[in-house]
């Protein structure tokens, strides 16, 4: 459709000045500095609305990125040269449209006249005598559809489309089209330059781009309103993301309400624990009080009765009498004054300490002495002999059993006993040792060559492979669930959390029956029940520390706290007396802190098993003997 003075369209002899966005003449033309291609700067405006997130443009046509500032397309630079001779254009054709406002001439002979009116039947432009013989040929020309090309310039009619003149091949239309090059060809330059092109009829191609251009308006329009529902959506799911975190929240709060009150309630217990201190202290101290004012008393009223001055005048019974309040006096003044039991009741109020519960325990901790102790409070004996132990909880173990009696066992401080079921395959496998990860799986050693890794649900995640076998492999895990292997021989070797790739191995200068790693990073080793049993810190570059050794006859086993302190369990199997001493590490060496008294136990093998289970509880377990021991310190 031809526009006076609307969108202006470039005729074939301004192609250079076309917008390749929207066809029109340039308005404002902006280069895109990465690949010099150019826009109307209103184009990439619209077009840079669909990239607002990213902070770049991609071209239209070449997909070169050009990077964007602040203010985007509004700070690249115009092409100086095309708005240049886009002025000169417009100056030059008066600002009609390009097509229409040359002289256009007839297309339907070789007269070059002017044309005067247009067959959109022929698709050609007719001066006077082409005009005068489609009027009167009926013959030939009958049904064709004539319009005036004044009525055409006025814009009352249109022509539709109007085909720009192959450059070439003057006379002929541009009207096909190679989808090879890219371009508008006529039907000569097909034959002699784009013969074996993919080439269609450019109105035939003009129609196809018209549907699609509707097909993806209709797409932009059912995607607008998908996106439109799925914003209202997304509104919905907000609101029952609110309602859910608010639940969380109200969730949280009572929870909160209610511990507080446990520990607004352990507040009260302690406070009144250390006033019930004060007060026993306090009479303590008065009962010294009122036996020194006691004494004060008698002492005051010997010497009144015995400092008389008719003592001269007394008879023989009277002064014999006085003579014995004399002695008694005298002996009075020569008991030894207690100046010691004020201050050890001081002292022992001064030992007095407060221990802070652990982070696994809802309460504040517990008012404690001076006087470290340990005491067995359980004996449990087992359904056949033990080769590994694990922590299971804070008041309970889980017992690995050989070939005597094949499974695993969870048993609790007070004597309770249960199968491990999570795995029904263990049960009836031999477990020569194991460790459960923080997320329920369970590591268990099955033999001298093989290690399996299970989930908390009982399938199985890995297998670790050990070649360099000596005896059943031990394993362990390190605070950030590590998997530990030792064999008995001088190397530990040490796994990611899923068992799959081997991390580091550290050379030991002794054989290594068991494994810790403490929270630091060190590597605490127990030679166990091999002669000379030691056990010696590591660092993972494998420097040591001195050795704790013990003599000929007693084995070592050490078990690490959540403080990063070591418990060590020297076992006396001639005497089957055991001794725990409690270490702190020092660098690489263990420094001696506390030694508690002996335990008599049964031992009948010197394959023991020490763990740590809580602050306040250790475990121990010799064949078929497991020992539940109560620690205050």
């Amino acid at each position: 459709m031809a526009e006076k003075c609307g969108s202006e369209k470039a005729s074939s002899s301004s192609p250079n000045l076309i917008c390749p966005l929207c066809l029109d003449i340039f308005v404002e033309a902006t280069i895109l500095t990465s690949c010099g291609h150019t826009f109307c700067r209103r184009c990439l405006k619209k077009y840079d609305l669909t990239h607002q997130d990213l902070d770049h443009m991609v071209c239209p046509l070449c997909r070169e990125i050009t990077k964007l500032s602040a203010n985007r397309v509004d700070d690249l630079r115009l092409n100086v040269s095309i708005n240049g001779c886009v002025d000169d254009y417009h100056a030059k054709c008066g600002g009609m449209n390009a097509v229409l406002e040359m002289c256009q001439k007839c297309t339907d002979c070789k007269s070059l006249k002017d044309a005067v009116s247009f067959c959109r039947t022929c698709n050609y432009y007719m001066c006077d005598e082409c005009l005068h013989c489609h009027q009167h040929l009926t013959v030939v020309f009958k049904g064709h559809e004539i319009v005036s090309l004044d009525d055409v310039i006025e814009g009352k009619v249109s022509i539709g489309h109007l085909f720009e003149k192959c450059s070439i091949h003057k006379q002929e239309n541009k009207d096909m089209f190679c989808e090879d090059c890219k371009v508008h060809v006529c039907h000569k330059c097909v034959l002699v330059d784009h013969q074996y092109h993919k080439i269609k009829n450019q109105v035939n191609f003009e129609q196809e781009l018209r549907q699609k251009v509707t097909d993806l308006a209709q797409r932009c329009a059912d995607k607008k309103a998908e996106l439109e529902k799925n914003i209202q959506n997304i509104e919905i799911q907000r609101h029952e993301v609110h309602t859910a975190v608010q639940t969380l929240l109200d969730d949280v709060r009572q929870a909160y309400s209610i511990k507080a009150k446990e520990l607004e309630e352990n507040l009260r217990n302690l406070t009144d624990q250390i006033h019930a201190l004060q007060h026993s202290f306090d009479d303590d101290l008065n009962v010294l009080k009122s036996k020194d004012r006691q004494r004060i008393k008698s002492i005051c009223s010997s010497i009144t009765l015995v400092d008389n001055d008719r003592l001269g005048h007394l008879e023989t019974d009277t002064l014999s009498a006085h003579i014995l309040l004399c002695e008694e006096l005298d002996a009075m003044l020569k008991e030894v004054t207690d100046h010691t039991s004020a201050e050890a009741i001081r002292k022992k109020a001064q030992e007095k300490r407060f221990k802070p519960a652990d982070d696994t325990r809802l309460d504040l901790g517990s008012i404690s002495g001076s006087d470290p102790k340990m005491e067995v409070i359980q004996c449990v004996d087992l359904r056949g002999g033990m080769h590994g132990m694990a922590r299971y909880s804070q008041s309970s173990v889980a017992i690995g059993y050989g070939s005597t009696a094949q499974g695993i066992d969870i048993i609790d401080s007070n004597g309770g006993k249960q199968r491990y079921s999570n795995i029904l395959a263990l049960n009836d496998m031999n477990c020569y040792d194991l460790v459960l990860q923080r997320d329920g799986a369970l590591c268990v050693s099955t033999g001298t060559t093989e290690a399996h890794i299970y989930s908390r649900l009982g399938s199985r995640k890995a297998t670790i492979h050990v070649k360099d076998n000596r005896y059943f492999l031990r394993v362990n895990r390190s605070p950030s669930d590590e998997v530990i292997i030792t064999n008995y021989g001088k190397q530990i070797y040490i796994y990611d959390p899923t068992g799959s790739t081997l991390k580091h191995t550290v050379q030991t200068k002794h054989e290594t029956e068991q494994a810790s790693i403490t929270r630091t990073g060190l590597i605490v080793t127990s030679s166990c029940w091999v002669n000379p049993s030691v056990v010696t810190v590591y660092d993972r570059g494998g420097n040591a520390g001195e050795s704790l050794q013990a003599p000929e006859g007693v084995y070592l086993y050490a078990a690490v706290d959540e403080q990063d302190r070591v418990y060590v369990a020297s076992v006396d199997m001639d005497n089957s007396s055991v001794v725990i001493m409690l270490y702190d590490l020092d660098g690489l060496n263990l420094k001696e802190r506390i030694e508690f008294k002996a335990f008599d136990m049964t031992l009948v093998w010197s394959l023991c098993y020490f763990v740590f289970l809580s602050p306040d509880m250790l475990a121990f377990a010799c064949h078929t003997k497991l020992y539940f021991i109560k620690v205050l310190l």
